[in-house]
């Protein structure tokens, strides 16, 4: 019986943070880019753009990332490092899924038509047990959290975000 409890306890703990994060995501998100969960992701291949800034990414990056960033993204320089086949499968990430939705749709406006939005992005995904590499692709448990007020969501690894 106390086996049952705690494995209810469990999967309600998960699926209220899941709800949590949908909560997010509809508040800032258009939901015009569908997405890809990280368990998708992880046994899929895929080219994969990192929409935030640079500090973030020398902090941890999922392997074989492209920083495209956020504050000065420019869609022809990012175009120029993609694959001439717009059906190529591209997941766009950030923190959360906020950044990377509006960084895939403008690769979307541009004709790509594989592109997916990473649910609940780098944080989602070490909260999964998935590995981020730093700036020497060596395995590392720090994530840039961007503040402490986002740093809640990251679960699993070491926060990073600069003090005010």
């Amino acid at each position: 019986m106390k086996k049952i409890l705690l494995l209810f306890m469990l999967i309600s703990s998960v699926s209220f943070g899941q709800k949590k994060l949908d909560k997010l995501l509809n508040k800032f998100n258009k939901n015009n880019v569908p997405y890809i969960s990280v368990d998708s992701l992880a046994s899929t291949k895929a080219i994969l753009l990192d929409s935030r800034e640079e500090k973030e990414y020398k902090v941890s990056h999922l392997e074989d990332a492209i920083l495209v960033g956020f504050d000065h993204f420019e869609v022809a320089q990012t175009i120029a490092k993609l694959p001439k086949d717009k059906n190529a499968k591209i997941v766009v990430y950030c923190s959360l899924g906020i950044r990377s939705e509006i960084v895939a749709d403008k690769l979307i406006k541009e004709g790509y038509t594989n592109v997916f939005n990473l649910y609940g992005g780098i944080f989602e995904w070490k909260n999964n047990d998935y590995q981020v590499i730093d700036t020497l692709g060596s395995n590392t448990e720090k994530v840039h959290t961007f503040n402490k007020d986002w740093s809640k969501w990251l679960k699993k690894g070491k926060k990073v975000y600069e003090k005010k």
